[in-house]
């Protein structure tokens, strides 16, 4: 399981010139899933992404989370992320989990992070082309993949 996590002032998703997801001040989180993802990448990322420390304190230093900084989430579901360049012009994808096995683990990923977070989280629409624009804060962008923490 990869993320893209982006800080952001404001972030949302427009499906068909609907707004589905808003917020202000938080965490837009671009997921990629992988047939060999399981509840435990699920419950290693959620926690990591509730508690790394991205966020300024008063002193303007990095050392607040998502969980301190009582920020909010966008979960948006991203197969791009396990694009493959090896070879020509044209990304694979062939990495990036097929729907039945996905979207399951999407939707379980979001409910953990509701869990960790203690509050909702919005997201856009699996599969969907979706609009999403955001206000990159810092910026901060951060690259994590579940099959990296060791």
């Amino acid at each position: 399981m990869k993320v893209v996590i982006q800080r952001v002032s404001k972030a949302s998703v427009t499906i068909e010139g609907k707004k589905v997801a808003s917020i202000e001040n938080g965490l837009l989180i671009l997921l990629g899933i992988v047939n060999e993802d399981a509840q435990d990448d699920i419950n290693w990322l959620s926690n990591k992404i509730g508690n790394l420390r991205i966020f300024e304190d008063e002193n303007g230093v990095m050392n607040k989370s998502l969980l301190d900084a009582q920020g909010d989430a966008v979960v948006v579901s991203q197969f791009t992320l396990h694009a493959s360049t090896k070879k020509g012009n044209r990304p694979s994808y062939i990495k990036a989990a097929k729907p039945d096995v996905a979207i399951p683990l999407y939707e379980s990923f979001v409910k953990q992070l509701e869990k960790d977070l203690g509050k909702k989280v919005q997201t856009g629409q699996f599969g969907t082309d979706m609009k999403v624009e955001l206000l990159n804060d810092g910026p901060v962008t951060i690259i994590i993949d579940s099959k990296n923490r060791l």
